[in-house]
């Protein structure tokens, strides 16, 4: 604990954003380049070294966040980065697109704004790699066993990265042309650039991993034959299987799903299109879905010139401050956020019906009207009470030309064959069932990440790549030594 004063002394301070009117004009992160840094000793200097850290048990990573904070705000950043490396694989990926439990479960959260933890993750992350202290780790001899890995999300690169360390040959399989799952595609450029997602996975390469990109497990490679070829397989395809919105209108062109979207706009970005051919510019938008895909369409879609924007949240607009009684400190708390989409779409007033920033909360989507052309041109909506009734005379309609569904998602994708192929067994809701060692219902066969959990955040998705890159290692060798911070059946702390 470098400063036993500094939680009273210091205030918080976050990253500060770039000016909204300069970075809605371009698609690089929202943060002020170099403006962390200066800042980030003295808040790491508020970390209290707690005797029970919560911040570790809100983390499913196990971060040792005490630790590096007190490094941190010493300016070790040889020891800072080893401690993060210690429990994360990729923590620029989690200090820049990572919620946050950790900051919910900070013991200076029960009275006071907690401790910038994501912002110190971010910090050491980077000056890691600014002074080079994230050196490629290849294993000291190789144990002969092959491993393939079905997916390049954050869950895929870590289990194949831990596997790679512990001495195993292996392989990832990748569906996209280019690696990095949901991070690719799914993730706009001014949350997380992708050079961030690129070295690490030239780290990987000089590790030793493989990657087979453009391949389907299922279509281009059987699934059956894949498992013959290796002594085991993990599966780490995410949950890409979206919600659908089942109301009269969503057969008009223009009501697409939030991931038709968003990967157009990417591409845009790795220069494989000019203009997307789902772009908003021009057109009045209406996201359906409150969450955090919601809020990256909303981003996109400002950069992309927009009329209007306006995000539709079934849930009622929650209050600013936690409620103790019903998410007491540290669970995770439904709060009022705002995100740096939704502060742009405030201060452009995209949406000037809307209910704060861009959002209409207790909205409820009753149908779509179009055109002659069979275009949507209309939404309908009602507000809603708490159990999700409508409210009478509620009912509003908004112009819509592009609506987007950010629905969330139930499980992985089963068009391309592989349970089949496979026979896994499945579960109700429509994830990969799986045994406590994380193992299926197939030999040799591991499910990890959203395709077993089912939609989370990436904090968990690389906990769960390392925790079964571990029960895989113990299934090829007998023990294992590389740690697995969270089980199959973990879930948040709730009440």
């Amino acid at each position: 604990m470098a400063d036993p004063k500094g939680f009273m002394t210091t205030p918080r301070q976050d990253w500060p954003r770039r000016p909204v009117e300069e970075r809605v004009r371009d698609w690089d992160e929202v943060y002020v380049p170099g403006a962390l840094l200066p800042i980030i000793s003295k808040q790491a200097d508020r970390c209290m070294d707690c005797g029970i850290p919560f911040c570790h048990d809100a983390c499913p990573l196990g971060n040792l966040i005490p630790e590096w904070n007190d490094l941190v705000s010493r300016e070790d950043w040889r020891q800072a980065a080893d401690r993060l490396h210690a429990t994360n694989n990729f923590p620029e990926f989690t200090g820049k697109l990572c919620p946050a439990p950790c900051e919910a479960g900070c013991v200076l959260a029960i009275n006071q704004p907690a401790v910038t933890i994501k912002n110190v993750e971010a910090a050491v992350a980077d000056r890691a790699w600014e002074l080079g202290f994230t050196p490629p780790r290849p294993p000291d001899r190789l144990s002969g066993r092959t491993v393939a890995v079905i997916g390049s999300g954050p869950t895929g690169l870590a289990a194949a990265q831990q596997l790679t360390r512990a001495g195993h040959t292996v392989a990832v399989y990748e569906k996209d042309d280019r690696l990095g799952g949901l991070m690719r595609y799914g993730i706009p450029e001014f949350k997380m650039e992708k050079h961030h997602l690129e070295r690490r996975i030239e780290q990987m390469r000089a590790e030793g991993t493989k990657f087979r990109t453009s391949t389907v497990v299922g279509r281009d490679v059987g699934a059956a034959e894949l498992r013959s070829r290796y002594d085991a397989v993990v599966i780490a395809t995410g949950a890409t299987a979206w919600r659908e919105l089942e109301v009269p209108g969503r057969e008009l062109t223009g009501v697409q799903q939030a991931m038709e979207y968003l990967p157009l706009a990417n591409r845009v970005r790795e220069g494989d299109l000019a203009v997307s051919p789902m772009s908003a510019a021009g057109k009045h938008v209406v996201i359906v879905g409150g969450g955090d895909t919601g809020a990256d369409c909303l981003g996109t879609a400002v950069r992309e010139g927009a009329a209007s924007v306006t995000q539709l949240d079934i849930y009622a607009q929650p209050g600013g401050e936690r409620d103790e009684d019903a998410e007491p400190w540290p669970t995770y708390p439904k709060i009022y956020r705002l995100s740096a989409a939704h502060e742009e779409a405030r201060d452009l007033e995209t949406a000037p019906a809307a209910d704060a920033d861009a959002r209409l909360f207790a909205a409820s989507t009753l149908r779509f009207t179009g055109d002659g052309d069979g275009h949507v041109r209309s939404l309908h909506l009602v507000e809603v009470d708490a159990a999700r009734r409508p409210v009478p005379g509620t009912g509003r309609t908004l112009p819509a030309d592009l609506v987007l569904l950010a629905l969330g998602f139930s499980g992985p994708d089963r068009e391309d064959g592989l349970v089949e192929q496979l026979g896994l067994g499945m579960e109700p809701r429509g994830t990969v069932a799986r045994d406590a060692g994380f193992g299926t219902n197939v030999p040799g066969v591991f499910a990890a990440g959203d395709a077993a959990r089912g939609q989370s955040l990436i904090v968990w998705a690389i906990a769960e790549g390392r925790a079964v890159a571990a029960a895989v290692d113990r299934f090829l060798t007998g023990s294992s030594r590389l740690p697995a911070p969270i089980g199959p059946y973990d879930r948040p702390m709730t009440v």
